[in-house]
């Protein structure tokens, strides 16, 4: 498959193009917003594009075009305001999925927030980037996609442990390493039994592999 990773230069987008392009046999197109991203990210051994989600659909179907698949793991992140939330996490998740639409791919995954779809377990402190996520994982489903959500729990920069607990819903909270929601995600791309669903996941004792294929 050709898979474009949204948000290649954030945290989980760059784990997840190292590991694609140098762990399976998928191309990876990896979407940056500056010129000075692309080298890093092509000596992983991905194609780069340049594209901003603050621009048009338009640019962003010149982007997505031709590809078999696309990641959207872009965000804001935790350093810019409430506005920024908005305008990356849910009107650029957005924009990407009528790009995707409109250029024919039809294979779209998401990452969201867990418990993104119960609003009596969001966090106060970071309330509109749960509003943002619930929004952005509402309109995908109403979408035409082949999508698959990924709401990972509390996002730690520790090693990968492989194993993970995952299911559309978890009763209980949790963490996991960006690593394994990188492979996580890597693992259930081309994986159909994953198409328009979604899943909360932390970490567990399940290897990644085996707990995909009983989904």
């Amino acid at each position: 498959m050709n898979i474009t990773v949204i948000g290649a230069n954030g945290q989980i987008g760059k784990l997840l193009t190292q590991y694609l392009a140098q762990e399976t046999e998928h191309e990876v197109t990896a979407v940056i917003r500056k010129p000075e991203q692309a080298e890093a990210l092509e000596q992983l051994g991905a194609k780069t594009a340049l594209a901003d989600l603050e621009g048009t659909v338009e640019d962003l179907i010149k982007v997505v075009t031709g590809s078999d698949a696309i990641v959207f793991a872009a965000g804001s992140g935790g350093s810019t305001g409430d506005d920024k939330t908005l305008l990356i996490d849910l009107d650029g998740a957005v924009k990407c999925m009528e790009a995707a639409e409109q250029a024919g791919v039809s294979r779209f995954v998401l990452v969201s927030a867990l418990f993104a779809y119960d609003r009596a377990k969001w966090s106060q402190e970071i309330k509109p980037y749960y509003v943002a996520k619930h929004y952005a994982d509402r309109l995908l489903e109403a979408s035409s996609l082949d999508y698959t959500i990924v709401r990972p729990g509390g996002l730690k920069n520790d090693p990968g442990t492989g194993s993970i607990q995952i299911a559309e819903k978890l009763s209980d909270s949790g963490s996991i390493p960006r690593a394994d929601v990188a492979k996580v995600i890597a693992h259930l791309i081309d994986n159909k039994n994953t198409y328009r669903k979604g899943y909360d996941v932390i970490s567990g004792d399940q290897p990644v592999e085996e707990a995909l294929k009983g989904l």
